[in-house]
């Protein structure tokens, strides 16, 4: 099953459940994925919609941040929860043990040497590990590794 369909079967039956968290998150991200479908003029593939579930749970992640940030527990695990529920589309993401063995590998492969290889090792890992590799803490284990 598509994974347009299977937010679709999943909205239906949170619907039903009177699940409003959930619903709620669904709605959204088939709100986006209809916007993004009419942006493209064209059927979504699985790929595009894992790109509008990314990017939805990247900004929830950022807004727990901020209330954290701005003493605002209430809003953050409001936020908490609707992240919760996007991450049950996302891949599962490596342990720090697999990054960091993975950055190794990369930083070998490539023989980066110093902080303007950077790049040389973050977007093979970006590009082949999509959705299972924070960004954030990838930088920081390669600037670690590199330094």
């Amino acid at each position: 099953m598509s994974l347009a369909k299977q937010i679709e079967v999943d909205y239906i039956a949170a619907y039903k459940a009177k699940d409003q968290v959930k619903l709620g998150v669904l709605r959204h991200l088939k709100t986006a994925t209809k916007n993004l479908q009419v942006e493209v003029l064209r059927e979504l593939t699985d790929e595009d919609v894992f790109g509008v579930i990314m990017k939805q749970a990247k900004q929830r992640q950022d807004s727990i941040e901020q209330y954290n940030t701005a003493n605002r527990p209430d809003l953050a695990a409001i936020e908490a929860a609707e992240l919760d529920v996007l991450k049950t589309y996302l891949p599962q993401p490596l342990s720090d043990e697999e990054l960091a063995a993975l950055v190794d590998e990369t930083i070998a492969e490539t023989g980066a040497a110093d902080m303007k290889d950077m790049g040389k090792v973050m977007n093979p890992i970006m590009a082949n590990y999509k959705g299972r590799v924070d960004g954030k803490k990838l930088s920081a284990l390669v600037r670690e590794k590199l330094s």
